[in-house]
């Protein structure tokens, strides 16, 4: 918004004021980051910026540090892996997620602040003291340890799951405020059921505020690594478990390359979401189309 002509000198200092400081906040959280970029194409097996690099000669630059990504085992092994469990604790995040935010957004339900307080508490209670609760937890499932599951893909799966769901509620949640519940009472005077209600109408306009929460589940299912040390074993170390072996026991540049790899698919996903809320509100007619 512009400044109006007729602004007091107080009111023109704060609006210059804070844009400088929204710019300083954006530069300090976002700088770390972009720094990373550059070094990944580092030449040499520094985790600093060279003299060539800084003089933007064309030897300094080079590939070799996604090449050693793309044809290491190691590296494989754990993108495999956390390709393999990221969509799995997706689908079961948005099914149990957007199942709760629909119950819970019914005004006959009781006790429904309690149990939202519940259902998101795992984005509340400490990643550590969760993950402790889950190792004992999948160990022995209701004290039988012939239950156990603990260092099996399963275990990762449903703890990635508990800690996703939360984000799929909040956004599915939030769509369901603009939600007109008329549209299902006609639906069932029409006779419509209530699966068919659920997927013919309500569904198609609460499904970006679904997609949305799903990308947020998928994005803490891919980069979260305490659960994984926690309940993983060698066979299902993910690409953060990587990540985090390689900064604990060999300084490797490899560990930028991916690091840009999963910023750019960060900024994508997030994008996508931005887009998926402004199509929601179009379609709720909160903003013109």
């Amino acid at each position: 918004m512009a400044l109006p002509v007729y602004a007091t000198t107080g009111q023109k200092i704060w609006y210059y004021a804070f844009r400088v400081i929204c710019a300083a906040i954006f530069f300090f959280l976002i700088f770390p980051i972009i720094t990373i970029i550059p070094l990944s194409f580092n030449a040499e097996d520094f985790f600093t910026f060279t003299p060539g690099m800084l003089a933007f000669e064309s030897d300094a630059y080079s590939f070799k540090h996604y090449d050693d990504f793309f044809n290491n085992e190691d590296w494989q092994l754990a993108l495999s892996n956390s390709l393999k469990i990221a969509p799995m604790a997706t689908f079961l995040s948005v099914s149990l997620g957007t199942l709760a935010a629909i119950g819970l957004s019914q005004s006959h339900v009781p006790f429904r602040g309690a149990i939202m307080a519940i259902l998101i508490s795992p984005m509340i209670v400490p990643l550590i003291i969760s993950a402790t609760g889950m190792f004992f937890f999948y160990s022995q499932p209701f004290g039988f340890s012939d239950l156990s599951i603990q260092g099996t893909y399963w275990a990762i799966v449903l703890a990635h799951a508990v800690l996703g769901t939360p984000f799929v509620i909040i956004t599915v949640t939030a769509t369901l405020v603009g939600f007109d519940k008329s549209l299902t009472r006609a639906a069932a005077n029409m006779g419509a059921d209530p699966v068919t209600t659920f997927f013919r109408v309500q569904m198609p306009l609460i499904v970006p505020g679904v997609i949305s929460g799903g990308l947020f589940a998928f994005i803490t299912s891919f980069d979260e690594v305490v659960v994984v040390l926690f309940l993983g074993s060698a066979q299902q170390k993910t690409l953060p478990w990587q990540m985090f072996t390689g900064l604990r026991e060999q300084i490797s540049p490899t560990i930028l390359a991916v690091a840009t790899i999963l910023v750019t698919v960060s900024v994508l996903l997030l994008l996508t979401v931005e887009l998926l809320r402004r199509r929601s509100e179009r379609l709720r007619g909160m903003s013109p189309g």
